[in-house]
């Protein structure tokens, strides 16, 4: 059963964010992908909660874009993104990014349920290029 294995926070600050999630809960960032993009246009910081160990997970914060909302995306592991899909698209769902590889991790895509909250579905693939 597919179950949330990272989150995703979008915001407008992302060192304000990070400060006040630090300050608040004493969570940790990390900047992902200085080494593979050498892009400032989307820094993307991975969020540490807690340790492995505990209950939990960990996530992401990234600058809002465009239309993009405010809020928090959960995604969930799924063994196939494509079969993940399907069944998004055939119970209702609205798929509002196409399946893109996350190098060297695995495959992602994102979706709205039938209420409009918006989630992802993620598949772990080392050789996603």
């Amino acid at each position: 059963m597919p179950r949330p294995i990272h989150f995703e926070m979008s915001v407008e600050d992302a060192e304000r964010a990070r400060e006040f999630y630090s300050k608040v809960f004493g969570w940790t960032f990390h900047r992902w992908g200085d080494d593979k993009w050498g892009d400032d246009t989307m820094p993307y910081y991975l969020t540490t909660t807690g340790p492995d160990g505990e209950p939990g997970i960990n996530g992401g914060l990234m600058l809002r874009q465009g239309g993009m909302p405010a809020g928090t995306t959960n995604t969930m592991g799924v063994e196939s993104v494509d079969k993940a899909v399907d069944t998004i698209k055939s119970a209702g769902g609205t798929i509002i990014l196409e399946k893109m590889a996350v190098p060297g991790m695995g495959w992602v895509a994102y979706a709205t349920d039938t209420e409009g909250n918006q989630f992802g579905v993620f598949e772990m693939d080392a050789n996603a290029a």
